[in-house]
């Protein structure tokens, strides 16, 4: 009887466990799947196939959010960093390669690397300010960066002049009015899908316009 109960017992445990290597195998099987999936995305993109790169937008969108939220903590500078990322990702999809990783843990490593840069360049905001502040007797170099700030601001500028109107109210509202997509769609009484749809395509046509005029 004790012996039977034993097999029995061994049998069933032998039992979970074939089970839980079936469920690896399945999702091993999964994420090389979508792994094929998004390394295919990011060859049609490299390409230039805006199609593919909607698409590649809404499978990684979350994930880079999430990785530049934890580092930044702030959800206004987070948006705006994940719109950063996913614009290096249409400018540098033909430089994927699978040995560098899956797509998704390469997306994740350009948002990690994005945002610890935006960690630096706010402290290095501040550490300049702070030196600028203890030797106001010299402005010249005050001057100069504020000569190459309206440089460039001229020529960003002149790209949004080539949006569409709903993109470049869009974009303005949000990377220079500093609000979030749900306060964008908010003001302009719009769908929060259609706003981020808006800013992705207008965020396309400033890299194509500002690579142009470089």
């Amino acid at each position: 009887m004790f012996t039977a109960t034993a097999e029995t017992c061994k049998g069933e445990a032998d039992m979970k466990v074939l089970r839980l290597r079936s469920l690896d195998r399945l999702n091993d099987d999964a994420v090389d799947q979508s792994s094929a999936a998004l390394s295919d995305l990011l060859r049609k993109v490299g390409l230039g196939d805006e199609q593919a790169f909607a698409r590649l937008y809404d499978e990684l969108i979350g994930v880079v959010h999430g990785v530049v939220l934890r580092v930044l903590r702030d959800p206004s500078q987070s948006d705006e960093v994940t719109q950063e990322v996913m614009l290096e990702l249409w400018r540098i999809a033909p430089r994927y390669e699978s040995a560098k990783g899956t797509p998704k843990a390469w997306a994740t490593t350009i948002a990690h690397r994005r945002a610890i840069d935006r960690v630096r360049s706010e402290q290095s905001n501040r550490d300049r300010t702070e030196r600028l502040a203890q030797r106001a007797t010299d402005d010249r170099d005050v001057v100069v960066e504020e000569v190459e700030t309206a440089i460039e601001s001229a020529r960003v500028r002149r790209a949004l002049g080539r949006l569409t109107s709903s993109q470049r109210e869009a974009v303005e509202l949000a990377y220079f009015g500093g609000h979030t997509y749900r306060e964008v769609a908010t003001l302009l009484d719009v769908a929060e899908g259609t706003i981020k749809t808006r800013i992705r395509d207008g965020l396309i046509r400033l890299r194509d316009e500002l690579g142009a005029s470089s």
